[in-house]
C-alpha cells in the first residue's frame, strides 16, 4: 500500500475552501478567527504555525501540573497533616491519570472532533484544578488532582493528531518537533515557577496558576483553533420503503433493536477506547512505543537526580535556584525542536529521493522508516551518554556546570528521539494518528510514573552515578536495538499492519 505522499502542493494549486461560519463543526465553531477548510493542508504556513503554537502551549498543561507541585510537597504535607509519603501520592496517580485518560480522549477525538475534546476537556481542568486549590484535606485534594491531570492530558495525544491534520510529511518532523516543546517544557520550567510561588503565596498558589492557563488554554481553543479532523462520509439514507417497514415493527422488535443501539453506544464510550493499546501487538508500533517510553521514563529518574542532588551538600541549593538548574535541559529540547525537526524533514526527503520513489503525480512517496537514520544512531548514543555524565558529576559534588552541560545534551538527544518517534506514529497509522499517540503517551506515563516513585529509593540504594549508569546502558542497548529492527523490519511490519487496519 502507498503512503502518505506529497499533498500539499497539489492542495496549494487550488483555492482554499472556506466552510462557512454556519456550518462549521465543533461547540461554538462560528466564534472562531481561523475559519475551518475542507482541506486542512491549504491553510497557510502563518496559520500553520498559529495554530501549532496554541495547541504546544495547551500541551504543556499537563506536564507542568506534574512537575510544578515538586517545591510545594512540604508544605502540602504540614497545612493538610499528611505524610510525605502521602503527599506524594498527589503527583505520582497525576502522572498516572495523564496515561490512562488520553485512551478515551483520542477515541472521542476521531469521532467527534479535535475542537470539542480540546474545549470540553480543558473546561473540565478548570473546574477540577479550581477546586483542588480548595481542598481541606489530602483525600479531596488527591480525587481532583487526578480528574484535573486526566482532563489535561487530552492534548498528549489529541494535539499530534492535529499536527497530522495540518502538515504533510515532509514538514510535519519540524511541526513535531516545535509542538514537542510543549510537554517537554513544562516539567523544565514548573519546577521554577512552583518554587517562586510557594516561597511568595504558599502551595495553593500554584493550583491558581494552573487553574488560570488553564482558562487562557480554553480561550486560545475557543477562539483561534479550528475543527481540522477530515470529513466523514455521511451514512447512506435509509429506503422511504424501508423506513415504512421500520415504522411497523413490533414492540417487542423495538425495544430489541434500542437495547442493541444502548449496547453499541456502552461499547464506544467504555470499551473501545480500550483497543488502542492492542496496536501493541504490530511489532513497528510496540517497539517505536517502548523506544520513546524508556526514554521519557530516564527523563524523570533525571529530573528527581537533580532534586535530590542539588538539594544536599555539597551543593546545598534553594528550591528556586533548583529550579533554575533545570534550564540547560530546556535548552537542549529548544535547540533540538529548532534544528531537529528540519533536519529528520531533510533526511526523510533525501531518502526518498534516492530510493526514486515517486507517485503518478511526480511527487514524492515517504515512508515512516525514513526518519531512522544518521538523527537516530546519533540521539541514540548521545542522551545515554549524557545521563552518565550528569550522573558521576552529580556523585563527586563537581561544579554544576559540568552537570548542567550533561543535561544539556541529554535535552537535545532526547528531544530528537520523541519527535522522530510521535511522528513515526502519526504515519504509520495515518487514519489513526491520536490513537496511536495516546497509545505512546499510555505507555511512556507508566513508564515516568514508575521511575517518579522507585527513583529517590535507587539513589539512596546506589548512589546517582551508578543509578544513571545503569539507566544510560539501558537506554543504549535498547535504543541501538530498536533502531536496528526498525530499519530491518519496518516495511514488513508495515505492510501487515496495512493490511490488518484496513480489513
Amino acid at each position: 500500500m502507498e503512503r502518505t505522499r506529497s499533498q500539499a502542493s497539489s492542495a496549494r494549486s487550488k483555492p482554499m475552501s472556506i466552510v462557512p461560519r454556519l456550518k462549521r463543526r465543533g461547540f461554538l465553531a462560528q466564534l472562531t478567527l481561523v475559519p475551518e477548510v475542507e482541506r486542512p493542508f491549504e491553510y497557510p504556513n502563518k496559520v500553520k504555525w498559529t495554530i501549532t503554537a496554541f495547541i504546544a502551549l495547551a500541551a504543556c498543561a499537563a506536564p507542568m501540573g506534574s512537575a510544578i507541585f515538586y517545591p510545594a510537597l512540604p508544605d502540602m504535607s504540614k497545612d493538610l497533616h499528611a505524610s510525605p509519603t502521602v503527599v506524594n501520592l498527589t503527583v505520582a496517580l497525576y502522572m498516572l491519570a495523564m496515561s490512562i485518560f488520553p485512551l478515551w480522549w483520542s477515541s472521542f477525538s476521531e469521532t467527534l472532533g479535535r475542537r470539542n475534546i480540546y474545549l470540553s476537556s480543558f473546561f473540565l481542568n478548570v473546574v477540577f484544578s479550581l477546586l483542588s486549590g480548595l481542598s481541606v484535606n489530602i483525600g479531596m485534594l488527591i480525587v481532583f488532582r487526578i480528574l484535573s491531570g486526566g482532563a489535561a492530558a487530552s492534548v498528549q495525544a489529541v494535539g499530534a493528531g492535529t499536527i497530522a491534520d495540518i502538515w504533510e510529511p515532509r514538514e510535519r518532523g519540524r511541526a513535531m518537533g516545535y509542538f514537542y516543546l510543549g510537554p517537554l517544557m513544562g516539567p523544565l520550567l514548573a519546577p521554577i515557577i512552583g518554587g517562586a510561588l510557594t516561597e511568595g503565596f504558599g502551595w495553593r498558589s500554584t493550583v491558581w496558576f494552573l487553574t488560570a492557563y488553564g482558562a487562557v488554554v480554553f480561550v486560545l481553543v475557543l477562539f483561534c483553533v479550528p475543527e481540522t479532523l477530515a470529513k466523514r462520509r455521511p451514512a447512506t439514507a435509509v429506503e422511504p420503503s424501508q423506513a415504512n417497514d421500520l415504522s411497523r415493527v413490533s414492540t417487542a422488535r423495538s425495544v430489541q433493536v434500542y437495547t442493541k443501539q444502548a449496547a453499541a453506544w456502552l461499547k464506544r464510550c467504555f470499551l473501545d477506547p480500550l483497543e488502542v493499546i492492542m496496536y501493541l501487538r504490530f511489532p513497528a508500533v510496540a517497539i517505536t512505543v517502548f523506544y520513546a517510553a524508556i526514554t521519557f521514563g530516564s527523563l524523570y529518574v533525571l529530573n528527581i537526580s537533580l532534586q535530590s542532588a542539588f538539594s544536599q551538600a555539597p551543593y546545598g541549593y534553594p528550591a528556586i535556584i533548583i529550579g533554575l538548574l533545570y534550564l540547560p535541559s530546556s535548552l537542549g529540547y529548544f535547540a533540538a525542536s529548532m534544528l531537529g525537526g528540519r533536519w529528520i524533514d531533510r533526511i526523510m526527503v533525501r531518502a526518498a529521493e534516492k530510493a526514486q520513489r515517486y507517485d503518478a503525480n511526480g511527487k514524492l512517496i515517504y515512508l515512516p522508516e525514513d526518519r531512522m537514520r544518521e538523527n537516530a544512531w546519533i540521539s541514540a548514543t548521545l542522551y545515554p551518554a549524557a545521563l552518565i555524565w550528569s550522573g558521576w558529576t552529580l556523585q563527586y559534588g563537581i561544579h554544576w556546570a559540568a552537570p548542567s552541560v550533561a543535561n544539556f545534551f541529554f535535552g537535545v538527544g532526547s528531544m530528537l528521539v520523541f519527535s522522530a518517534a510521535t511522528t513515526m506514529l502519526t504515519e504509520f497509522m495515518p487514519r489513526r494518528s491520536s490513537s496511536g499517540v495516546a497509545l505512546n503517551n499510555f505507555v511512556r506515563n507508566i513508564f515516568s510514573c514508575t521511575g517518579g516513585i522507585v527513583g529517590q529509593p535507587l539513589i539512596d540504594a546506589m548512589g546517582i552515578g551508578w543509578l544513571m549508569t545503569m539507566i544510560g546502558l539501558v537506554s543504549w542497548l535498547s535504543g541501538n536495538i530498536a533502531i536496528w529492527l526498525l530499519r530491518k523490519n519496518s516495511r514488513k511490519w508495515r505492510e501487515q499492519m496495512d493490511k490488518a487496519l484496513n480489513k
